[in-house]
């Protein structure tokens, strides 16, 4: 089985080539792939597949106006089904234009939270149009011995965004937090961030599926959503354990932006 290897902000995955949707990826399999010992390594898997190649159950989630031709068939390191992906769509455009399959700077790609349109920026960064971000009230969260409250966020994908009074890398992240199962019926990913300076955050994320990571697209526009509802300010940069990253607010969603690259290619006899 052909693979390739990227990463955006060290958010890392193993990208599967699988245009005609022949693949079956069972939830032991993924585990393996992306475990660091025994396998390739990575924080979740993207499997690359023609949106007209999909079973039918998935097909309709890329139905958003023109269906996009590539489909982002994501999954979290443990096995489970991810709706959406931050750096992991700028990975899987990245991927796109590195082989070949896409020859264009503006184009969509198809995700379980609907197309989402990216653009290769000058730089060679990548910004993928996240839609509406959807605040959803309050919540909190256990973090080992500490309580956590932030903003109940969707991005496509569930998150608890948290401000933390002093530095993130404070905050123990070693244990899955503890989540209010009625406002999270289905786990969530869980932000702290700190503000650094005017349009600053630094933030750290667990990851539903993956644990600690050290970076997470859509939790980085859930903590910049949630740091511009109590400022008002539109333009993040946000600083995570990998790099940084750029986010643009307005009334008609998010905007992500940051690097993307791929940095291997070749065969596993895992699958």
């Amino acid at each position: 089985m052909r693979f390739a290897k990227g990463h955006g902000t060290e958010n890392d995955f193993v990208i599967l080539p699988d245009a005609e949707g022949e693949l079956t990826l069972t939830e032991e399999t993924v585990r393996l792939l992306c475990d660091r010992r025994r396998g390739i390594g990575g924080d979740g898997i993207l499997r690359v597949v023609r949106t007209n190649a999909l079973r039918e159950s998935l097909a309709p989630a890329a139905r958003t106006g023109e269906r996009p031709e590539w489909f982002m068939d994501y999954r979290n390191a443990d096995g489970s089904v991810a709706e959406m992906c931050g750096n992991g769509v700028r990975v899987f455009a990245r991927y796109l234009l590195h082989t070949g399959l896409v020859d264009q700077d503006r184009f969509e790609v198809g995700t379980r939270d609907g197309a989402k349109e990216v653009v290769v920026e000058e730089d060679g960064d990548i910004t993928v149009d996240m839609g509406l971000v959807e605040l959803q009230g309050t919540s909190s969260a256990r973090l080992a011995r500490k309580v956590v409250h932030g903003a109940q966020i969707s991005v496509g994908n569930p998150h608890l965004a948290c401000e933390v009074d002093g530095p993130v890398a404070d905050i123990d992240l070693s244990r899955a937090p503890e989540l209010d199962s009625d406002a999270f019926p289905e786990g969530a990913n869980v932000e702290v961030y700190s503000r650094i300076e005017s349009g600053v955050l630094e933030m750290r994320v667990y990851e539903r599926g993956s644990g600690e990571t050290r970076s997470c697209g859509t939790g980085i526009v859930a903590a910049a959503t949630a740091a511009n509802h109590e400022s008002g300010e539109t333009t993040w940069k946000v600083r995570v354990l990998g790099g940084e990253c750029m986010v643009f607010l307005d009334t008609s969603g998010a905007r992500l932006r940051g690097p993307a690259v791929i940095v291997a290619e070749g065969e596993t006899f895992l699958a």
